[in-house]
């Protein structure tokens, strides 16, 4: 194919990026999960010189001239050759528009806030913690404020957004927090006292069986292992290992995920099994031909956590699969032999009011993302000062769970560590994917009205063929709420979460 000189200038210029991303991404993989502790110092040096020359490659004047160059000669590239030249546009905007002063001061404020936040959250030090964290959000709002500018945003928040959430603006965001806001705390009580009824009428050592007893890590393993076989997990192009928090990285051919386990339980690791399949599943179903090149990364955060919790919450926690789950476990387990069916589904479905967002289960953990999105909003639009945040946090977790932490900020307004290095603008994907989710798998199942039949024995290939049709195969050549539409009829609806959580928790 013959393509445009500087298109296909910039198609080498950005190959080159994603080969150093390649490395920065394995050798951060291997720091956390293998990596000796000795080897943190030399690690950190080759990993900053890697990123230096990333930045200085996707910032210099050939990446400037050769995208100004071919914008101008647009007729000569065709519709998919036009998409890329636009997400190439955007992944040099989204780093060239910050001076480097700037980003130099970012870096030494958050890595102060977060070094002090190890200490002062056990501490319950928020006056301390404060100190750090009010230099932090000054940095953010001029960031905010700077790619306001570039871009053109309605607020200076929809900026840092536009980061994380790139096509899902804060005004959807708000209508569908608002709803889930409005509906979410009488939902919860229903299902708590539903909960406390049926454990009423049953053992309550029955219904947390799933949790009582030693499981051995390296059963624990190969369970996982056979989950994510019936997930689709190709091992030949990928891996599970183990490390202190499960993630998913990696590229094409090459997945790695990690679970972390508890020889007391195993329902949380294998759960963070699941959701990182997810994760992994999307990045290996991305479109080929685009490899290497931002038009075929993954769309936004909002679909990349659909995805996962997809994997998790629609088809591993569901009724049906959890049968075959229940079959794997019996098998492979030795302290899971006798657990029942119903033990393990009323441990995978508890319902409790909590202050850590972690920790929260489907039916809450939309309550606990929503505060901190009002809160981040407020902060970076100005409409709050980090002074206001734990009367703002207690208002909000009274109003929506009933509980207060009114002088407790080690579980209140300390407990994530998000903000401690200015990512604002990444909590709103969590309950965005969790709507995502939900609207795209009731879209899924009215296709395949089969799949309870089918997830019984462990089969969801077709939910893989599906998924890689309306969402993975198209990289970002569509905008989120187009994939949203295309898939479902819709965009996001926080109607599809709600129907979802009243079906599961108060209809069975």
């Amino acid at each position: 194919m013959i393509r445009h000189a500087q298109y296909q200038s910039l198609i080498d210029l950005f190959k080159r990026i994603n080969h150093l991303d390649h490395a920065i991404t394995i050798l951060n993989w291997d720091q956390m999960v293998m990596m000796p502790e000795n080897g943190v110092s030399a690690r950190s040096e080759a990993i900053a010189e890697l990123t230096v020359m990333r930045h200085e490659l996707l910032t210099s004047q050939d990446v400037k001239q050769h995208l100004d160059e071919a914008s101008r000669l647009t007729d000569s590239l065709n519709a998919g050759e036009q998409r890329s030249l636009i997400a190439m546009r955007i992944a040099y905007n989204d780093v060239s528009c910050l001076p480097a002063d700037l980003v130099k001061a970012q870096v030494m404020a958050g890595a102060l806030c977060e070094h002090g936040w190890r200490t002062q959250r056990k501490a319950n030090d928020w006056k301390g913690f404060l100190k750090n964290f009010k230099e932090v959000v000054k940095l953010s709002i001029e960031e905010a404020n700077i790619r306001q500018e570039v871009i053109g945003s309605s607020t200076p928040y929809d900026a840092l957004l536009d980061l994380h959430c790139r096509g899902d603006s804060s005004s959807l965001i708000d209508d569908v927090f608002s709803q889930l806001k409005a509906q979410l705390p009488s939902l919860i009580d229903a299902a708590i006292e539903k909960q406390a009824a049926n454990n009423t009428k049953s053992s309550n050592n029955e219904v947390h069986s799933s949790s009582v007893g030693q499981y051995p890590i390296s059963e624990q393993k190969v369970l996982s292992e056979k989950l994510m076989k019936s997930l689709g997990f190709d091992f030949s192009a990928g891996r599970l290992d183990i490390s202190a928090h499960p993630f998913s990285t990696g590229v094409i051919g090459d997945q790695r995920i990690t679970t972390r386990y508890d020889d007391a339980g195993f329902l949380d690791a294998l759960l963070a099994t699941a959701h990182e399949t997810g994760h992994a599943s999307y990045e290996a179903g991305l479109p080929i031909e685009w490899a290497g090149l931002p038009v075929g990364e993954a769309r936004n955060m909002c679909i990349h956590e659909s995805q996962s919790l997809l994997f998790e919450k629609m088809v591993t926690v569901s009724g049906p699969f959890l049968k075959h789950l229940h079959s794997l476990i019996q098998h492979t387990l030795s302290a899971g032999k006798s657990m029942s069916y119903e033990s393990l589904l009323s441990h995978a479905r508890q319902v409790s009011k909590s202050y850590i967002r972690v920790e929260a289960d489907e039916l809450t953990y939309p309550i606990h993302v929503a505060l901190r999105y009002d809160i981040e909003r407020d902060l970076i639009n100005g409409a709050i000062t980090p002074e206001d945040i734990p009367d703002a946090w207690d208002a909000a977790m009274q109003s929506g769970l009933g509980l207060s932490t009114k002088d407790n900020y080690t579980d209140g307004c300390m407990q994530d560590i998000h903000w401690t290095d200015g990512t604002f603008g990444y909590f709103p994907s969590y309950t965005m994917g969790a709507v995502n989710s939900a609207q795209l798998f009731q879209a899924l199942t009215v296709q395949h009205s089969d799949w309870e039949d089918r997830f019984a024995v462990g089969d969801i290939g077709f939910v893989r063929d599906w998924l890689s049709t309306h969402i993975w195969q198209h990289g970002c050549h569509k905008g989120s709420q187009e994939l949203m539409i295309e898939a479902t009829g819709k965009g996001t609806d926080a109607q599809s979460l709600i129907q979802h959580l009243t079906a599961r928790y108060l209809e069975h």
